[in-house]
């Protein structure tokens, strides 16, 4: 039985739960390998070989060949092993996250230093501007 996944409503938001750890397994792994200097050098060497190495989709493969982190979440990657490629690929965090928002490292560097994105579009679907929670937990109901 699915669980319950209040939190699916928040635009542009891929939360890594149970199911996204389990779809994006062998991507992870990938990842971590990465942080053994040998296997650095073999996947630079030849990306293609060392990817065919792993059990991940080929759409996970095609992301990270990419370098499209956005895709890589979808597809079950987490930011903190995905940093991997980016290390390996000698890129800060901060040029990785100002990628996967459109920005330039600068750009991006300029909002997080003024406060961050607006709240403005980006609050969970139907919520109201007083940030009331939509979701009540099972046995409570609102008002009580």
């Amino acid at each position: 039985m699915p669980l319950d996944k209040p939190y699916k409503d928040i635009p542009g938001t891929t939360i890594f739960d149970a199911e996204q750890s389990r779809k994006g397994y062998w991507l992870n792994q990938f990842c971590m390998s990465l942080m053994k200097a040998d296997n650095r050098a073999r996947f630079k060497a030849d990306e293609g070989t060392y990817l065919d190495e792993w059990p991940m989709t080929e759409a996970q493969k095609a992301a990270v060949r990419a370098r499209d982190l956005n895709e890589c979440i979808r597809l079950g990657g987490n930011i903190y092993f995905l940093a991997k490629i980016g290390a390996t690929d000698g890129r800060s965090f901060q040029q990785m996250a100002g990628s996967m928002t459109g920005m330039t490292e600068a750009e991006y560097r300029d909002m997080m230093v003024g406060g961050g994105r607006s709240i403005e579009g980006n609050r969970r679907i139907g919520e109201d501007g007083d940030a009331q929670p939509q979701h009540q937990p099972q046995g409570k109901k609102k008002g009580s």
